[in-house]
């Protein structure tokens, strides 16, 4: 575990585990949470014999609780930042939700043999908020909704959203894990209150139109259809299009939070795309 300082001083936690001649996997975590949302994808990629990677965006988890650079053009740069620095090269990218867009943002301006590969789950792109150009998105209100609980109460808003739609807890007959649920808490109580509410602004509104058809990689698009955060339709197919070498897998029923209810399917499937 260490820091990188980026250009304009934010020192960026990160953990680097295992073998530097393995194959890198660098973890992008969603919001509000950190790196400790990767632990079962890290020690199962671990145990295959991959060097993986995973970091706190700035102003969440253990990284610098900053003012500024709270959009996806820093957060992009900030991941360029530690990659430059660990000098990661044919690298696997791996993004859940808001760390999905990251990872566009990020692989589409990435400097050539940095990148060998990238996996969106349950991601955010193309474009999460309703438009006249997006007439399937969420509506702006729900968006404004996130952000007046989290400045009202945002320790109880960080109770309510793992314990019903993130995991799908809410769902009948739901197998709830209170685990999960207080591991959700932690991390998102270890961040920054003002840089969580401006990140839901770059998570939402946020077009990753031209990111998406930027990359070259081959990218491999997972989601659920039961995802009450980031809804398939307006999001998954819709992205795989826009990719020029896009495979999507669909899973039936699986909530927003499926890395972490269904590791056991997800971190196979995932190898299985990285290791062809």
């Amino acid at each position: 575990m260490g820091t990188v300082t980026t250009p304009d001083g934010t020192a960026i936690f990160y953990k680097d585990w295992g073998p530097r001649e393995g194959q890198p996997i660098v973890f992008h975590h969603g919001w509000p949470l950190s790196a400790d949302d990767w632990d079962s994808q890290m020690v199962f990629f671990l145990s295959h014999g991959y060097r993986v990677i995973a970091h706190d965006r700035r102003g969440h988890g253990r990284s610098d609780q900053t003012s500024t650079g709270h959009e996806m053009d820093t957060y992009a740069a900030d991941v360029a930042a530690l990659t430059g620095a660990l000098d990661l090269r044919g690298a696997v990218h791996v993004g859940h939700s808001t760390g999905g867009g990251e990872v566009a943002r990020y692989v589409a301006r990435a400097e050539p043999g940095r990148v060998a590969k990238a996996v969106l789950v349950g991601a955010v792109p193309p474009v999460m908020v309703k438009s006249d150009s997006n007439p399937g998105g969420l509506p702006i209100e729900v968006f404004d909704g996130f952000r007046a609980a989290l400045a009202a109460n945002r320790a109880q808003f960080y109770i309510d959203v793992p314990s019903g739609p993130f995991y799908g807890f809410n769902r009948p007959g739901a197998e709830v894990s209170q685990g999960l649920i207080d591991n959700w808490w932690r991390q998102g109580m270890m961040g920054a209150a003002n840089a969580h509410y401006e990140c839901i602004k770059a998570f939402s509104e946020t077009d990753f139109t031209e990111d998406l058809r930027r990359i070259d990689v081959p990218v491999l698009v997972a989601h659920g259809t039961d995802d009450q955060i980031v809804p398939y339709e307006d999001s998954a197919p819709l992205a795989v299009k826009l990719l020029k070498n896009g495979t999507l897998k669909t899973y039936e029923g699986y909530p927003h939070g499926m890395l972490s209810t269904r590791p056991d399917v997800l971190n196979r499937d995932i190898l299985e795309f990285i290791a062809a």
